[in-house]
């Protein structure tokens, strides 16, 4: 009996046996499991950061499902145009905007009784304490300081103080 040895020259028969052993398979069947673990990752991180960078659920709907049916592309995308800021930091920068603006005197309060009023009014509507005076002839409210109406340009005058016009009172409710 002969025994016939096969001998290759060929250099690359150790990188081709390694290509169909079973570790190799086991390495591409590990790596995929990675890959499919990865993109999972980032369907879940999509989900958690939408919902606290979005306050409408149909967005934060569509986030989520364009990562998970386009895999690591949707994530990318969602990351681009993502809004910069977190939902609790614009709620918590517009209380510290509006507590400056009290603060500052954008919440106007009547000098008498302390109640909120608009900076428009001329007389507070729960103390009745007259605020600002109009002009005599367009009627818009004028600042104490002002000289001439920026509405209308007529001259202000200064010694004579309108009364408050007063309402008829023998008129009957018909409600």
């Amino acid at each position: 009996m002969i025994l016939l040895a096969t001998t290759s020259n060929n250099p690359f028969d150790g990188i081709r046996d390694f290509f169909s052993s079973s570790t190799f398979e086991a390495l591409v069947k590990l790596a995929g499991f990675f890959v499919i673990v990865m993109w999972l990752a980032l369907v879940f991180w999509t989900y958690k950061d939408a919902k606290r960078r979005i306050a409408d659920p149909i967005l934060v709907a569509v986030a989520v499902v364009t990562a998970l049916i386009f895999p690591f592309v949707g994530a990318l995308v969602y990351a681009i145009l993502r809004p910069p800021e977190y939902i609790e930091d614009v709620r918590e920068r517009e209380l510290e905007i509006r507590a400056m603006e009290r603060r500052l005197g954008a919440d106007p309060r009547c000098p008498f009784c302390r109640q909120q009023i608009e900076a428009s009014f001329l007389v507070c509507p729960h103390c009745t304490n007259r605020l600002k005076s109009s002009c005599r002839r367009c009627r818009s409210p004028l600042e104490q300081q002002w000289q001439v109406c920026p509405y209308c340009e007529t001259p202000v005058q200064r010694g004579a103080t309108e009364a408050l016009p007063q309402l008829p009172t023998d008129i009957p409710f018909t409600g």
